[in-house]
């Protein structure tokens, strides 16, 4: 069976060097890039700050010759200072050990979905597997007890056994509790107690924000994070300063799908009206073209690549501030003028950036206040007196008070990591 070692030694291997070295050294990407093929994500994480990380080998590392499964069940918190979510999810899994591991393990076919009232072979195999006594019909008790299985693993609580409810029991309970492995070793990546006065953590399971002042939680909202195919990635930085009223740099693809074709039907007066900007390239200091010389069906096609920047005001996509962390990757926290998509449950939306539910909230908690400037039109950099971390993780698993909750698995990681550590998936027989 691998290790934790093996991710530690393919991430540092691909990275070390560049984090190395000092931000203001680097060029910084304006927008989310892709990281590198070499860095599996999952359960390590890219700690751009390094001393956010204190001892990084005790983060991304393991025990000597102690294999993953052993390692991440053992209660390292009584020897070692972990986060509490850590110890939590500790607890969690030795309650759904005895809850859900202990019951019989065996595989149920698919069919037509159960309800209330249903009689039947399946009925019996059911009632079996959940642990209640023997009967051929499906009566409130084995309704109950359905519905307390799908709060515990993310589904529906309806008490209604679709293919939902079959395929999750015929994961099999080891394939929750190695889930919970997983989430253990991503929280023992976040810091432990007394190491930060404060930080942020932004989970992108939940596609939540949460605020630490000296240990205790203090605030948290709604996030929006970012999609399946442009991931938010579990990654560590300080944010250092703020842009208030800051530009939007259109995503390549608008450039595309939007602008180029609203151009050639409407004229350049369509760029003027919302303030687009037109630069030769992504980095900081390239050249700013006069749209009139710019070969608009080109980028139509796709065949001339251009970026193009909405300065501030009520279009721009990244509202009235940008909470800046400097990293390879282009991620940053931002405000947005739609508050809409924060309603939703659905929140896997956007570039790999972080939009925040209520950006005013964040910033006077960073700043004491809001940051004031005099012209609302210009973009204006705002220093953080004293930098504050954040933690950028991914977490599939929650820690109640009656044990843990399982959610959705919206970038597939758990998939690729079970696989990794424990071989491929294996329904119950």
């Amino acid at each position: 069976m691998k290790t934790i070692q093996t991710v530690q030694a393919v991430l540092f291997g691909a990275i070390l060097a560049t984090l190395a070295a000092p931000a203001a050294a680097q060029a910084q990407p304006i927008e989310p890039i892709a990281l590198p093929p070499a860095v599996e994500q999952g359960v390590d994480m890219v700690y751009v700050d390094r001393e956010i990380g204190v001892n990084i080998r005790w983060r991304n590392t393991k025990l000597d010759e102690v294999n993953f499964a052993r390692y991440a069940g053992a209660p390292l918190d009584l020897v070692q200072a972990i986060n509490p979510l850590y110890a939590e999810l500790r607890r969690g899994l030795a309650g759904y050990q005895k809850q859900w591991s202990s019951l019989p393990q065996f595989r149920i076919d698919t069919g037509p979905r159960l309800v209330t009232g249903d009689e039947g072979e399946r009925v019996i195999l059911l009632r079996e597997r959940l642990g209640l006594s023997a009967g051929t019909r499906f009566d409130e008790e084995l309704r109950r007890r359905i519905i307390a299985y799908q709060q515990v693993h993310g589904l529906a609580a309806d008490g209604i056994v679709g293919d939902d409810v079959i395929t999750s029991l015929n994961r099999g309970a080891l394939h929750y509790a190695q889930v919970l492995m997983i989430n253990m070793e991503r929280a023992r990546r976040l810091p432990a107690p007394g190491e930060l006065k404060r930080h942020i953590i932004v989970d992108a399971g939940s596609a939540r924000i949460f605020m630490y002042e000296q240990d205790k939680l203090v605030d948290s909202m709604r996030a929006v994070v970012g999609s399946n195919a442009t991931q938010t990635p579990m990654m560590a930085a300080f944010i250092r300063y703020a842009k208030v009223n800051p530009y939007w740099n259109l995503p390549p693809e608008f450039n595309v799908k939007m602008v180029a074709p609203r151009v050639l039907e409407q004229g350049l007066g369509y760029l003027s009206e919302r303030k687009y900007e037109v630069f030769a390239d992504w980095t900081e200091d390239g050249p700013q073209l006069d749209p009139a010389q710019v070969d608009w069906q080109a980028v139509r096609d796709g065949k001339l690549l251009l970026r193009i920047r909405r300065g501030p005001g009520p279009g721009n996509s990244m509202g009235d501030i940008k909470f800046m962390m400097p990293n390879d990757l282009g991620i940053y926290l931002h405000d947005t003028h739609d508050k809409s998509v924060f309603a939703k449950d659905h929140r896997w939306v956007s570039n790999g950036c972080v939009r925040v539910e209520d950006a005013q909230r964040l910033a006077a908690w960073l700043f004491g206040a809001m940051p004031q400037v005099d012209d609302p039109s210009v973009e204006t950099r705002v220093n953080l007196p004293e930098p504050v971390a954040v933690f950028l993780t991914y977490l599939t698993a929650a820690a109640t008070a009656d044990g843990v909750v399982f959610r959705a698995d919206p970038y597939e990681r758990d998939t690729a990591v079970l696989t990794r550590y424990f071989g491929a998936e294996r329904l119950l027989q």
